[in-house]
């Protein structure tokens, strides 16, 4: 589900104001009781300044993602803080780049920061939250860039590695993936596809590696075997702040 904001948003996957019950889609599981929100807020201090953090305490969810913090650990703003949350925080060591936050109300387990790997490790990409029932993973997949220079990096080091860290955590229970993952996987999730295929993001390349992803993973993403306790999601289209929309999935857990 992608969440790169649109003039055209599907009004069945799009909620403008948080805080209402969605129309539960999974007979399964017919009821909610946690919540997980992604928001890509495309820099921390701009999100602030855009009244973004209130929007964050409004949506009230048990788990809480960002991404594109773009702001060094040192910089953090106290505005940043969440009443009710404990905060862990992964920033890139070149500043203004990338890096990831995960706000949660329940204490995790165990919190790591990367996928074990330096090289790829020195951009804080990635954040790790272990719960109870499943692992949370919240993840900013480095973009191929202008010209696709790093594209042979996402292909041949990136997708392979992450794919592997994220078989070794579902191989000790479910993992729930989320995250601004750089990719249009079907050519649905663009408006022109017929010439979008050396885009970045939509590369045959991506889309294939994105594919093997899914061949463990199912979409938010999370492991087949808690599927069923997938209730809904939905795409906050009415948030402002940054040039993504938020993302909501809804659980029972």
């Amino acid at each position: 589900m992608s969440s790169k904001r649109s003039s055209t948003q599907n009004s069945d996957w799009c909620t403008r104001y948080p805080g209402s019950s969605p129309d539960l889609a999974n007979p399964l599981s017919p009821k909610w009781n946690f919540k997980i929100v992604s928001w890509n807020v495309n820099g921390i201090r701009a999100v602030i300044k855009n009244n973004g953090m209130e929007y964050i305490k409004k949506e009230n969810a048990d788990i809480f993602c960002i991404q594109e913090t773009k702001c060094p650990l040192h910089k953090i703003p106290s505005e940043a803080k969440v009443p009710s949350y404990q905060s862990f925080w992964s920033s890139a060591d070149k500043a203004g780049y990338a890096g990831t936050a995960l706000f949660s109300k329940i204490s995790p387990i165990k919190v790591t920061y990367g996928i074990g790997k330096k090289l790829h490790d020195e951009e804080g990409r990635v954040i790790t939250a272990e719960y109870d029932k499943f692992y949370l993973v919240t993840a900013y997949v480095p973009n191929s860039g202008q010209g696709l220079v790093r594209l042979p990096y996402r292909e041949k080091e990136w997708d392979p590695d992450f794919l592997e860290y994220l078989r070794k955590l579902d191989s000790t229970k479910p993992v729930i993936v989320c995250g601004d993952l750089n990719v249009a996987h079907e050519e649905i999730d663009l408006a022109r596809p017929e010439t979008n295929h050396k885009t970045a993001g939509f590369t045959d390349q991506e889309r294939s590696g994105f594919t093997k992803l899914l061949s463990r993973l199912d979409y938010f993403l999370v492991s087949e075997r808690i599927l069923t306790n997938v209730s809904d999601q939905e795409i906050r289209c009415g948030v402002t702040g940054s040039d993504h929309c938020p993302v909501v999935l809804y659980l029972q857990i």
